[in-house]
Order: C-alpha cells, then sequence, then structure tokens
C-alpha cells in the first residue's frame, strides 16, 4: 500500500505522512494509483455537490471549485504557471524554456493564464450543475491524473534527477497500460455516454499538448505534466458542459 499513499502524498493536501524516504522502485509504482487517486477526488466532489444541493448556484459552483484545488493542493496550478511563463518567455529556445520554468516568480502570462483556466472551470461547473450532469464530477479527476501516467508511459522526462526522473524509470510500464485501460472502462460504467465524450476530447488533449512539449523540449516536466492536467480538465468540462 506504501506506492498508493506516496500518490496520495505527492497529489493531494491530505495529511498523510510516510514512515520515510521511499525506494525509487516504490515511487516508480504510486504512478499507477493516480488515477485512484483521482477516483477519490472525484467522489469527494461528487458528495459535496450532493450536500450542497438548494445552494444558490453561483456560490455552489465556486465553493465546488475551491475545494477541487485545495484538495490538489494547487500543485498543478503552479506547473501550468510556470509553463505559461516559460513558453511565452522562451521564444522557442529549449534551455532558455527550462530554465524560466525553475524560476519560482510569476510573469502576467502565468496570472492571465491561471485565470482564464479557473474562469472556464468555474463556468463549466456552474453549466454541469444546471443540467444535472454532476456524475462528471467523478470521471474528470480520473481523467485528468490518468493523463499523467500516460505522459510518464510515453514521453521522455527531461530534467535528469530528482523525482520525475525517478517515476520515470521505476515505473511498470505493462502495468501501467493496464491501469489506463481499467480507468477508462470504470469511467464508461460511471458515466456512460458522457465518458465516451470526455475520453475523445481527453485524448484529443493529451496528443495535442504531449507533441508541443516534444517540438519544444524534447520530453516533459513536472511543470508542464501539471499543466497538461489543468488543461485537460479544463477542455474536458468544457466540452462536456456544451454538448
Amino acid at each position: 500500500m506504501l506506492p498508493l499513499w506516496i500518490a496520495l502524498q505527492f497529489l493531494s493536501s491530505l495529511p498523510i505522512r510516510l514512515p520515510g524516504m521511499p525506494e525509487p522502485e516504490q515511487l516508480g509504482r504510486s504512478l499507477l494509483f493516480y488515477p485512484l487517486v483521482g477516483l477519490l477526488f472525484g467522489l469527494l466532489l461528487w458528495a459535496l455537490n450532493l450536500v450542497l444541493a438548494g445552494a444558490p448556484l453561483l456560490l455552489h459552483a465556486a465553493l465546488l471549485l475551491t475545494v477541487w484545488v485545495v484538495l490538489g493542493g494547487a500543485m498543478h496550478l503552479d506547473g501550468l504557471a510556470d509553463s505559461a511563463d516559460a513558453w511565452l518567455g522562451g521564444f522557442g529556445d529549449r534551455e532558455r524554456t527550462l530554465l524560466i520554468m525553475k524560476d519560482p516568480r510569476s510573469g502576467p502570462i502565468a496570472v492571465v493564464t491561471l485565470v482564464l483556466v479557473l474562469l472556464l472551470k468555474f463556468a463549466a461547473l456552474l453549466a454541469l450543475i444546471e443540467q444535472g450532469h454532476a456524475v462528471v464530477l467523478i470521471i474528470v479527476p480520473v481523467l485528468g491524473r490518468a493523463a499523467l501516467l500516460g505522459l510518464f508511459l510515453t514521453t521522455p522526462y527531461v530534467r535528469a534527477g530528482g523525482l520525475g526522473q525517478a517515476l520515470a524509470d521505476h515505473l511498470p510500464r505493462k502495468t501501467g497500460w493496464q491501469v489506463l485501460g481499467a480507468s477508462a472502462l470504470g469511467c464508461l460504467l460511471i458515466a456512460g455516454v458522457h465518458a465516451v465524450v470526455a475520453l475523445v476530447i481527453s485524448l484529443a488533449v493529451f496528443v495535442w499538448l504531449r507533441r508541443v512539449m516534444m517540438r519544444r523540449l524534447g520530453g516533459t516536466t513536472g511543470d508542464t505534466a501539471g499543466a497538461l492536467l489543468e488543461l485537460l480538465e479544463m477542455g474536458v468540462m468544457v466540452g462536456l458542459a456544451l454538448v
């Protein structure tokens, strides 16, 4: 169960304490549990949605989004902000892009990107609540975190050393593909036709963003992985709200 606790500690703000420094093999196996962490997030959001039934819709959506961000510790939003700054300020240069991503400061492009992504998520949440499609709250976090597993299965990690390299080097790849398949099947069982639409959008966003990463960096970093998760979740929610 240690890989699950590692995944929970890394992906959430839940008060998880590990008994010590995990072995690299355990870090790699923790990636297999990312979709399960997403399922936990989704179930918590779905339950909160039930609790908030009857609340003013704007407040309802705002509270859901706030809890969503807090559950993840805003870690992936930080990666999105760093990636946005780096993509504009890097001027197409790989090394400059990587250097800017390591800068802890956020420029105006990062701020604008975060505002737009959160605004679109909020508006999509509001629409999905009005449409009575709250079940998608369960599958969207699963797809976002499954995308991280898919990214590490298919894309080189370009920063030598550190946690990301350990994840990439010790990920059990055959089992990883099986987990991705099980995640897709689980989403279909939970949300039916909505899951079909969500899977198509997820795949399209994943392929596009991975291509962008490969062209600029030749692979992925922790920041671009976070950006992938946030943009994929946003794209799926907006797409589902529109259909």
